[in-house]
């Protein structure tokens, strides 16, 4: 009677477990495909992607939470992955030779970040890529993405699309830094990024324009309607 007892006990206990173990599994799947969905939202816009593509692309990704203040990308690293961007705000500066940082891009969510030069040649990057706040990505490795790509036509043309944007992005700034006022240039920062300002450092942005943190107020007080 009593290993009646056990075994039913027993059985009970397991089957408990199993339903216990399927419920989380169900969880984690939808979790997970919660964290994709932005980005599989983004290629959309892009390109048609079939139920299939989206799930060999989204076995490839790691999702990452990053702490703020923490480098995705350091000078004399490679840099290894794709990185798209759920949650969160990063930069990407360099120093130069007396130590004065230079911000080149200000990145937060559904963009990616990346010393892109390296990631694409495969070279040590001479940019740092920090978050500005505690963030959460989806990485994709850089062999996972090329194989990917020679199989998945969708995917390539997403990829190359976005970079070609990003490359149009990187001109107009050249222009704006050589053809406008820095007053100019804070205005359309505004405009084109319209809620960055409230959540990263006025430094940052400062050396995004490319002038002190000192002009970069004196601008916004003159912008302040005076009471």
């Amino acid at each position: 009677m009593t290993n009646i007892v056990i075994l039913f006990v027993l059985s009970t206990y397991l089957g408990e477990y199993e339903l216990f173990r399927v419920k989380f599994a169900r969880y984690n799947k939808t979790r997970f495909l919660n964290d994709y969905q932005p980005l599989l939202n983004n290629i959309r816009k892009h390109v048609a992607f079939t139920p299939e593509e989206e799930a060999r692309l989204t076995a490839i990704i790691k999702t990452t939470r990053i702490k703020k203040r923490q480098f995705l990308d350091q000078p004399g690293f490679v840099s290894a992955h794709r990185n798209y961007i759920v949650r969160g705000a990063f930069r990407s500066f360099f120093l130069d030779k007396d130590g004065k940082d230079h911000t080149v891009q200000i990145a937060v969510e559904d963009w990616f970040v990346s010393d892109f030069h390296s990631y694409i040649t495969q070279t040590p990057a001479t940019l740092f890529v920090e978050a500005l706040e505690d963030a959460m990505i989806l990485q994709m490795k850089y062999d996972d993405i090329e194989t990917l790509c020679k199989e998945i036509h969708h995917l390539s043309e997403y990829f190359r699309i976005t970079t070609e944007i990003a490359f149009a992005f990187s001109r107009k700034r050249a222009l704006s830094g050589l053809s406008m006022t820095a007053e100019e240039r804070y205005r359309e920062f505004l405009e084109r990024y319209p809620g960055i300002a409230e959540r990263v450092p006025q430094k940052v942005i400062a050396s995004y324009l490319g002038i002190s943190a000192e002009f970069l107020s004196k601008i916004r007080a003159h912008r302040t309607p005076k009471s």
